[in-house]
């Protein structure tokens, strides 16, 4: 943790965010957290499990005067590693070449990963630091994704510094598209066994009839 914070919870709730905390209300109730211990700083095998499990992610970055910028990456399940209890990494694929992700970290090493779980209406905020790796053969093979159709341009390695879920209130529930295709098979399976099975009820009674 550094040195000038007191709690976990201070990457985010900063000295204007406690006095908003305070005029609206909340600041009691994040006391209580501060109390408790704060937010994890650590992967836990949970998170590490969300992690694995996501195809897509945000990433915060800002320039060195604070000018905010967010970036999607996408991939199979997977293509977010954790690499330890404090990092994770990802291959970044090359892109449309503006690079303000690249420019950003290599003046503010600050960043923030935003995970979201449609499905089972779950997001994970991430603070942190990152860096851009370059030039590095055996990580780029460590972190490309098996299989996929992409060129892993150079790395990024997150380092946590804190970590919280958050409730699920206001997510709309949507599925990934590979999902419901899966559950539409085998539900058209379903029925296709269903309707031989009454075809073959029809014939049996019918020959008896006769």
């Amino acid at each position: 943790m550094d040195s000038h914070r007191t709690y976990s919870t201070d990457v985010g709730f900063t000295p204007s965010v406690k006095a908003v905390q305070t005029r609206k209300g909340s600041r009691h109730a994040y006391e209580r957290v501060e109390a408790n211990g704060g937010w994890q700083t650590r992967i836990t095998p949970d998170l590490a499990g969300f992690v694995a499990a996501q195809t897509s992610v945000l990433l915060g970055t800002a320039s060195r005067d604070g000018q905010p910028y967010i970036q999607h990456r996408g991939g199979p399940a997977g293509f977010l590693k954790v690499l330890d209890d404090t990092t994770i990494a990802f291959a970044d694929f090359a892109g449309n070449r503006q690079y303000i992700t690249t420019g950003n970290l290599a003046e503010n090493a600050k960043a923030y990963l935003f995970l979201i779980d449609y499905a089972h209406r779950r997001r994970i905020k991430i603070w942190g630091t990152a860096r851009v790796v370059e030039d590095d053969p055996e990580l780029m093979e460590r972190l490309m994704p098996q299989g996929y159709r992409a060129r892993g341009e150079q790395a990024i390695l997150f380092s946590v510094a804190a970590w919280d879920a958050n409730c699920p209130q206001h997510i709309p529930q949507r599925f990934e598209a590979a999902d419901v295709a899966a559950a539409l098979a085998e539900r058209d399976g379903r029925i296709a066994a269903l309707e031989a099975e009454i075809a073959a009820l029809r014939e049996k009674t019918s020959s008896q009839g006769k």
